[in-house]
This record gives structure tokens, C-alpha cells and sequence, in this order.
């Protein structure tokens, strides 16, 4: 497999890293892509326009994206209501690109530049108090 390639594939993806494709992040995925294991059409994030720049580099029919793997949206980040945090840290452990900071019993918060809004901090939240916002 060109290294070369699954850094071009790599490139293209969006870099939730949220395993919406099956895999455990983007580089996996571009990797599986490069080794002619998965199609080009896993990646909800990037959307029918992710799936063509991939099927157009690797030269295969173009597929538009799986939607029963998810919703292509608009790019978003995480919000954490402060006031409800109770500081659990089950977001914090959830986080993939470590994009949110906090202590135990303490509030947490979201680094905006840093959060992908792969969505993965939302379901471990055992009082919901994040959502899930248009990234600024």
C-alpha cells in the first residue's frame, strides 16, 4: 500500500474522527480505502462531495455517501452548559482530539478550535448538558 496514498486520502477526510465509518478514525479508514477494504462511500461527515474527491483520487466509480450510517451536516462543535456540568469527566475520556478540559467535580468547557464535533462526548454526558452547535 503507497504511504503516499493513504496520506492523499487522509488529506480528504474531514478528521472527526468519529468511527461513523466503521473505523476508529480517519486515518484507518484511509488506510482500509488504500487497501481496496472499504469503499468510499462510509463517511457521513464528508458527504456526497467527501465521497466523490475519494472515488476521484482512487478512480473508482463515484458512490454517494451510506446515509444509513448518518447525516452529512453542516460543520459543528461541542457546548458544554456549564451550569450543568457536574464534572464527571466522561466527556473529557470520550473525546478523541482531547478538545475538552476539566477536572473532577469541576466544570468542564470545549476548546472550539480544537473540537471536530464528531458528537462521541454526547452520549457518555449523564446529565445531557452538551450540545452540539454551528461551528463559529
Amino acid at each position: 500500500m503507497p504511504a503516499d496514498l493513504v496520506e492523499r486520502l487522509d488529506r480528504l477526510l474531514p478528521q472527526t474522527q468519529c468511527g461513523q465509518c466503521g473505523f476508529d478514525g480517519c486515518r484507518p479508514y484511509a488506510q482500509a480505502m488504500a487497501r481496496g477494504e472499504a469503499g468510499v462511500e462510509r463517511c457521513p461527515p464528508g458527504g456526497d462531495e467527501g465521497a466523490r474527491a475519494l472515488a476521484r483520487l482512487l478512480k473508482v466509480p463515484v458512490q454517494p455517501f451510506d446515509r444509513q450510517r448518518g447525516q452529512h451536516l453542516p460543520p459543528q462543535v461541542a457546548l458544554i452548559v456549564e451550569a450543568d456540568c457536574i464534572g464527571c469527566t466522561k466527556c473529557i475520556q470520550a473525546c478523541p482530539v482531547d478538545a475538552i478540559v476539566g477536572g473532577a467535580k469541576f466544570m468542564h468547557t470545549v476548546l472550539e478550535d480544537l473540537c471536530t464535533g464528531c458528537g462521541l462526548c454526547l452520549p457518555p454526558c449523564p446529565v445531557d448538558c452538551i450540545e452540539m452547535v454551528p461551528a463559529a
